[in-house]
């Protein structure tokens, strides 16, 4: 850790997010951990372009630049939504929701985040994404808004290291699948047998998998033990 090594994570106020810069800030690697949302100081709303240039702007003026950025986002329920169990549920302005939040919200993240990142050593962009979000691994159909969704993060995600290598080579850019987690987004979704674990584990295993990454890695797609997952 350099002496202004920054780690910024976006969504801090989620069951996962909050975790993470807990941990963050416990482990004492970074001189600053930056915890970003919508009730944050200034504040990032994913579907508003404008606060996240706002945010971006702020990162810019610190002392220091960031070396880990997490987007612990992401929308599988809320009022008046639930994962679509079949296509007779398809609801289009339901589809452009998760798709605004889950796909292109972090997407303008990369835009205006992704060339923050230091450049004289290794600094990580790391997204949250979904095993259901993977097309090889889809066995059971359902959740069509959601998966697809995260399937098109996915891609960012590939697309946005392609791009970031021309640029900064050691930085590395990926998408992690946190498992089941006991949060509003998925714990209630949860099913007997599944290992559902807490935030705080959960941070402690996404940021055990981020620990482990190289440059090689970036563009890929991991989940919280650190193995690839299919597209």
């Amino acid at each position: 850790m350099a002496s202004n090594d920054i780690a910024v994570v976006i969504g801090a106020s989620g069951g996962i997010g909050s975790a993470l810069c807990n941990a963050l800030e416990k482990g004492g690697r970074f001189a600053q951990v930056i915890r970003l949302s919508r009730s944050s100081a200034p504040p990032v709303d994913l579907l508003d372009e404008d606060s996240i240039v706002s945010a971006a702007d702020y990162l810019r003026g610190l002392d220091g630049a960031p070396r880990l950025i997490i987007d612990a986002t992401g929308m599988l329920n809320g009022p008046g939504v639930e994962p679509e169990k079949s296509w007779s549920a398809l609801d289009p302005e339901q589809m452009a929701q998760s798709f605004a939040i889950n796909a292109t919200g972090p997407a303008l993240l990369m835009k205006y985040l992704l060339p923050l990142l230091k450049r004289d050593d290794a600094s990580i962009f790391a997204t949250l994404s979904a095993k259901v979000g993977s097309i090889g691994d889809n066995r059971i159909g359902g959740w069509w808004s959601y998966r697809a969704s995260k399937a098109a993060l996915n891609q960012f995600v590939r697309t946005a290291a392609i791009e970031l290598a021309r640029k900064n080579k050691t930085a590395i850019c990926v998408a992690l699948h946190p498992g089941t987690v006991d949060t509003g987004l998925s714990g209630k979704f949860a099913k007997a047998g599944l290992d559902v674990r807490s935030p705080e584990q959960a941070a402690l295993d996404l940021l055990a998998v981020i620990e482990r990454l190289s440059p090689e890695d970036t563009g890929g797609f991991f989940d919280y033990r650190g193995e690839a997952l299919p597209w």
